[in-house]
């Protein structure tokens, strides 16, 4: 495979990721949102090693015409496209279907009709809910606890249903909660990160007794790496996770301590989810990537956490990259 187009590359996951591919060598084709402003996102941002050295394609995910038209050319497809954010599903839920569900459709639509050679399908562990197990593997039911998180699952059902209908080369990726470098706030590690490096000794949060299992995103990428060169991810789904669990709350502790500050955390109501809606506990059981990707994540266990968090909470910390934060706001 020569040539890769990369959807919504020009978010968090998908500015490192279109990085990493033109780093080892690929061609890349960035689908970014189409704006007014001709801004790329986090492509803006990029590495001085890379600049030039991708093609970006301005248009929207939910246009079948404008996926068909960006696909043309492309050996393979990363589709990382989403709206991500839970708590702007619950006012906002028909954008949900119509970006995650439709887009997602239109992408593999698209790779049927055009014979694209494989297409890597994000998902998230969002799609679980509350641990019914744990460690969670691919078998876990899947459990629709939020608009979001419904809108993703039919969007992995959508794809997976082409590969069993008409044998388009899908695999779906199942990240675990990615960090790092450029994340947006509405995230809970940003937003930790954030309120200390603005001199806030007073944090507020929502719940901090829910676990996560938290991946780096150089571990993420690596993935989808790993993924686009295994034929053995073909209609299988795949969960990337660090088979590592923490709370909300040690996570906090964790944060302040490499940052060498004292917190108070404090409850913001608005921050919760209904509480029927709180995925109470994530931990993913990463054997099935082992096996199949020959992937591990680097950033594994307290250690590894502690490594990630250091190098995020450096990024942020710069002054350029935390002007760009809107440190005393609730970020949907």
């Amino acid at each position: 495979m020569k040539k890769i187009l990369v959807t919504g590359a020009d978010g968090f996951i998908g500015s490192h990721l279109t990085e990493a591919l033109v780093r080892t060598g690929y061609e890349v084709r960035a689908f970014v949102l189409y704006n007014s402003f001709n801004s790329w996102g986090w492509l803006d941002h990029c590495g001085a090693d890379i600049k030039s050295k991708f093609e970006v394609f301005a248009g929207d995910i939910r246009d079948p015409y404008g996926v068909r038209t960006a696909m043309r050319g492309c050996d393979a497809v990363l589709h990382l496209a989403a709206l991500i954010a839970i708590p702007y599903s619950y006012h906002s839920p028909d954008t949900y279907i119509d970006t995650n569900v439709k887009g997602t459709l239109n992408v593999v639509q698209a790779a049927r009709d055009l014979g694209v050679s494989k297409v890597i399908h994000t998902s998230t562990s969002e799609v679980y809910g509350t641990a019914r197990f744990v460690p969670i593997t691919e078998e876990h039911p899947l459990q629709g606890q939020s608009p979001y998180s419904a809108s993703k699952i039919g969007a992995d059902q959508i794809a997976m249903s082409f590969h069993a209908s008409f044998g388009t080369p899908v695999a779906t990726l199942r990240p675990f909660n990615t960090y790092g470098p450029r994340q947006s706030a509405r995230a809970v590690i940003p937003t930790i990160i954030t309120q200390i490096a603005a001199g806030n000794r007073h944090i507020k949060l929502g719940a901090v007794h829910p676990t996560r299992d938290f991946n780096f995103v150089t571990d993420t990428v690596a993935g989808f790496i790993a993924a686009l060169r295994a034929d053995k991810a073909i209609g299988e789904t795949i969960n990337l996770g660090s088979n590592f669990e923490i709370s909300i709350g040690d996570t906090a502790k964790t944060i302040a301590d490499v940052m060498h500050a004292e917190i108070e955390i404090i409850t913001d109501e608005q921050r919760l989810r209904p509480v029927n809606s709180e995925v109470e506990r994530l931990w993913a059981d990463n054997r099935k990537a082992r096996e199949l990707l020959g992937w591990r994540p680097q950033y594994g266990g307290l250690d590894g956490f502690r490594r990630g968090i250091a190098e995020t909470a450096a990024w942020f910390g710069e002054r350029a990259h935390l002007a760009s934060y809107k440190t005393d706001s609730y970020n949907l």
